[in-house]
């Protein structure tokens, strides 16, 4: 990544080690392949932090390649966590997840170090930081939802939300069939709109959010290449390997973008070009529901991802609370 040291000692003008005492959490959001990590990794070196994963899928191990997740030398000695704490069998819970990070923010600032968050999974990110109540589940209610679901159809389920919910449909993906289950399982357990349950933009501890910008022409170029590398570096050995140790029983991480498309292909559903394919078409399907999600946020602070200047650019807005660079 531009403007980013590759490794070695870092020193930024301005940042002394009295004030990582009182800097507040940092998070590094935006679209996939953006180079968050990257940074994530340079600011913690620089600021003496610790990194905590907020990618959903960055939670399982031995979903390295196709996740983009950072090697130990790429980590730069930098703790990392909420990486490789799942395995392929487990299911992700924004809950579980919600308790198990918000204690590493705790526990990394009760070590005096300065939290910064790393991730593109936007609930994720706003369940560790932001005031968000976790409403409760329940297996046999949201499995009878599940199979209304297979019998009449993402769209049918859709507008089904939509009449009961319309605040909460407006904010769901209509062909998210997983998160209009979960909205009408929470609608019927707790006789309230799934919306009431959504999250505000309120920071539950002080952060600073910087978000990293691309024009959709490069992010789509960039997808194009990273969905290369991860073919070279060995995505269908991965997925085989993972595919041994239950992966098709994993209801979340089977579903994940590049291990669905080469399950497909290991089960000669699609071809290899069409896997590829696919994974690239679904990435930037992606990227485009993140840019919803993130985008609308008044508090986050947008960085060009190429920036020669990117980590200063970064720490200032860090040192002046999260204001715009215009207005320093």
């Amino acid at each position: 990544m531009s403007g980013l040291p590759p490794g070695g000692s870092c020193h930024t003008a301005g940042v002394s080690g009295n004030l990582t005492s009182e800097l507040p959490v940092v998070a590094v959001v935006g679209a996939t392949a953006t180079g968050k990590s990257d940074l994530g990794v340079a600011l913690a070196r620089v600021l003496g932090g610790e990194v905590v994963n907020a990618d959903a899928s960055q939670l399982y191990r031995g979903m390295d390649v196709g996740t983009a997740k950072l090697t130990e030398a790429q980590r730069q000695g930098v703790p990392h966590h909420q990486l490789d704490v799942l395995d392929v069998r487990e299911e992700a819970s924004v809950a579980a997840y919600q308790q198990a990070a918000r204690a590493d923010l705790a526990a990394i600032r009760g070590r005096g170090h300065v939290p910064v968050v790393v991730g593109g999974s936007g609930l994720y990110v706003r369940a560790l930081l932001d005031r968000l109540e976790i409403p409760p589940t329940d297996l046999v209610v949201r499995q009878r939802w599940e199979a209304e679901l297979e019998a009449v159809g993402v769209a049918s389920l859709y507008a089904h939300l939509g009449r009961v919910d319309p605040e909460a449909a407006a904010r769901i993906e209509p062909r998210n069939g997983r998160r209009i289950v979960r909205a009408l399982e929470v609608i019927e357990l707790t006789g309230r709109p799934f919306s009431a349950t959504l999250p505000r933009r309120e920071h539950a501890v002080p952060t600073v959010q910087l978000g990293l910008s691309a024009e959709r022409p490069v992010l789509d170029e960039r997808i194009a290449r990273r969905v290369d590398r991860m073919w070279e570096q060995g995505l269908v050995a991965e997925v085989e390997k993972l595919a041994g140790q239950g992966l098709r029983d994993g209801r979340t991480a089977s579903r994940a973008i590049g291990y669905a498309q080469v399950l497909a292909l290991l089960d000669g559903e699609i071809t290899e070009e069409v896997a590829r394919e696919d994974t690239v078409t679904a990435t930037r399907r992606l990227v485009r529901r993140q840019e919803s999600w993130f985008g609308p946020d008044p508090r986050t602070t947008w960085l060009p991802h190429d920036a020669d200047d990117l980590l200063d650019q970064a720490l200032a807005t860090v040192r002046t609370g999260g204001s715009n660079p215009e207005d320093r």
